[in-house]
């Protein structure tokens, strides 16, 4: 399956009440031969990436989820109130179906841990970083060392694909569209697909987000306002749809 093969679409830091616009970036850098050391272009990339400053004190507002409902069935609908302390650790309360919980707390922990800021060296010390060929995803960036087998693409300091192997699963997800902080940048729209590292066979349908991120009480950390997950038929599990909100935004404190 082909997944997001478009070239990179940035999205300008514009305040959340004004329509966003984007249009298609060129590489604005030569790519870099096949064989040769990626390591620089890969920090570069790896550094473009926003995270929260050291000192992040947590946040709080309400969450809302819906889901359309299936042949003639009501939408879905929950809604509750969460926090996500200074320590990133999420909690939903007010909504008692427990898959809904689940789901809901699921997001704000995985935005969570991957605005937390680490260096080069203490993520990929012993990696090594060699560039493949260059496609109009980005130039392919094969690891060795400690995580040989992953795999990533990158396009003008933008981590524009990622294949990794994480707890015997293959994820390969593909960045179309990302959210210009100012301040580095975040995924908007993205796929993601999960696979068999054997085989390659799909587990699961693929999954297509679009995320919109605001700064929270208008400077800032940047933190997600809402979710939309898109998920394709696979097997006997059907098409689905989730939209999860995140409202009333403020600090903690």
């Amino acid at each position: 399956m082909q997944l997001g093969r478009t070239g990179l679409v940035r999205v300008g830091a514009l305040p959340p009440t004004l329509p966003v616009t984007a249009t298609p970036d060129a590489p604005t850098s030569p790519a870099l031969a096949p064989g040769s050391d990626a390591t620089a272009a890969f920090r570069a990339a790896y550094a473009n990436r926003y995270t929260w400053e050291p000192g992040f004190g947590g946040y709080r507002g309400r969450c809302v989820w819906e889901q359309p409902g299936e042949a003639g069935e009501a939408d879905r609908h929950a809604e509750g109130t969460f926090a996500v302390g200074a320590d990133l650790k999420a909690t939903v309360e007010g909504i008692a179906d427990e898959t809904i919980h689940k789901a809901v707390a699921s997001q704000l922990w995985e935005v969570a841990i991957h605005r937390v800021r680490r260096s080069f060296e203490q993520t990929h010390a012993e990696n090594t970083f060699t560039a493949g060929d260059t496609d109009a995803v980005g130039t392919e960036v094969i690891v060795g060392g400690k995580n040989t087998g992953d795999r990533y693409r990158i396009q003008n300091d933008v981590v524009t694909m990622v294949h990794r192997h994480i707890h015997g699963t293959v994820v390969t997800i593909f960045t179309e569209s990302t959210t210009d902080t100012g301040s580095g940048y975040l995924s908007r729209c993205y796929t993601s697909q999960y696979s068999d590292p054997a085989t390659g066979e799909a587990k699961g349908g693929l999954s297509r987000f679009t995320d919109t991120f605001v700064p929270l009480a208008g400077v800032g950390p940047w933190v997600l306002s809402e979710r939309l997950v898109e998920t394709e038929a696979c097997g006997d599990t059907p098409a689905g749809r989730q939209v999860f909100r995140f409202e009333d935004l403020a600090p903690l404190g």
